[in-house]
């Protein structure tokens, strides 16, 4: 199996001092790389059964909708503010570094709907929340969610709700 944290870049005090920026973009550029992070994304969801993949702009943009392919299922961006142009629901949430909102179009799924949320890292769950709460408004059924990395000590898996949850990558601290 091949060890995804030796590929993953580490850069201090960004994208402000005192944060350790984690950067995937090294799994997505290489195709050995990004196929075994799709493999084992799609071995956790597919007991699932998802209609569809809400991703996190942007790196839930990365994995997301080559997940969806794999999985037979649609791909649901949720956008920042003032990107979709039609109505949507609208989500605030807190970072670690400011604060933010989710917007998911009417039209991107329906009720009684299955969906995954997928993102690149969980780190306070602010963006993982607002993606369930995005899910929740539409009527839908959040089934589970999906990282390639996890900051274990920002304790953002208790945000999930209990739902299932799978992160390839786990640091321990911020």
């Amino acid at each position: 199996m091949i060890d995804l944290r030796r590929h993953i870049t580490e850069i201090q005090d960004f994208p402000e001092p005192g944060i350790l920026f984690r950067d995937l973009l090294p799994l997505v550029a290489d195709p050995v790389l990004h196929t075994e992070v799709v493999r084992r994304l799609v071995e956790f969801a597919a007991p699932l059964q998802p209609d569809v993949i809400v991703g996190a702009e942007a790196r839930g943009f990365l994995f997301g909708p080559t997940l969806a392919h794999e999985l037979g299922c649609g791909f649901a961006p949720a956008r920042k503010p003032g990107k979709l142009p039609s109505s949507a629901w609208r989500q605030s949430y807190a970072l670690e570094y400011g604060d933010n909102a989710l917007e998911l179009a009417h039209y991107a799924i329906k009720p009684g709907m299955r969906v995954l949320i997928h993102d690149d890292l969980l780190a306070t769950g602010g963006t993982a929340h607002a993606s369930v709460s995005l899910v929740r408004q539409a009527s839908a059924e959040p089934v589970g969610a999906c990282f390639v990395a996890e900051l274990r000590g920002l304790d953002g898996r208790a945000r999930l709700e209990g739902l299932p949850t799978l992160s390839l990558v786990e640091y321990d601290g911020a």
